[in-house]
């Protein structure tokens, strides 16, 4: 019969003894598979976030990830409004959205060749760095790329606004001041907030797969994180 030392003993030893039974199943999960789950993953949560971006409304529509006003503009919203420029504002954050779904499709073939990249010795390293090592590794893989993409097809967009050609002539003249920003034209300002968009929405896939990979449907992505629930 237990007694009560004894089922104390085991209450306290249980955590542990789940650490190393999740440790033993890592170690049994071949290289193989982790790199073929971890990548089937990565595919996956890539693909379902350019796929619920790149369409009609994708930012707009999405608190998560829409993209307001430059806080410049923000802050001027009143003065601006005063002015008769309150539909210029309204038609610009729209704009803004619309530059944004329209360069994100971009992303795909950088995101899947970043996928392609992985080594199988970093599989095992990311899939149990944390919730949103995935995303961390999109990140860094493909921010400067996606970048340099993503800028001239939302430059094409909010080049139709007036008030983004007088914003990037105001911030022009602050720049020379050197007190401007990182992002002093509209369209790199629309550029960063897509790129941390297209990151938001993968890391909301990355921790959806982590919660639930036999859900996925995939056997390799159900085996592979299933050994880390």
């Amino acid at each position: 019969m237990l007694n009560i030392a004894n089922a104390k003993s085991l209450f306290l030893a249980a955590p542990f003894l789940a650490a190393s039974a999740m440790a033993a199943s890592l170690a049994d999960l071949s290289n193989v598979d982790a790199s073929n789950g971890l990548k089937a993953a990565l595919e996956k949560g890539s693909v379902t976030a350019v796929e619920k971006l790149g369409v009609p409304n994708g930012f707009l529509s999405n608190d998560k990830v829409k993209i307001k006003l430059p806080p410049i503009l923000e802050k001027a919203r009143p003065v601006l409004k005063m002015t008769g420029q309150g539909q210029q504002l309204d038609d610009l954050v729209v704009s803004m959205n619309h530059a944004a779904e329209a360069a994100v499709p971009m992303a795909k073939p950088l995101l899947l060749n970043a996928v392609r990249s992985m080594s199988v010795s970093d599989a095992k390293q990311i899939l149990t760095g944390g919730d949103t090592s995935v995303t961390n590794f999109f990140r860094d893989k493909t921010s400067a790329q996606l970048a340099v993409r993503f800028l001239p097809i939302v430059k094409k967009v909010t080049d139709r606004s007036d008030l983004s050609a007088k914003y990037n002539g105001t911030m022009a003249q602050v720049s020379k001041l050197g007190i401007g920003s990182q992002q002093s034209t509209v369209e790199e300002y629309v550029t960063q907030r897509a790129l941390d968009g297209l990151f938001t929405m993968i890391a909301e896939e990355e921790k959806a797969i982590r919660r639930d990979p036999v859900g996925t449907g995939s056997k390799i992505i159900g085996k592979v994180f299933g050994v880390l629930q």
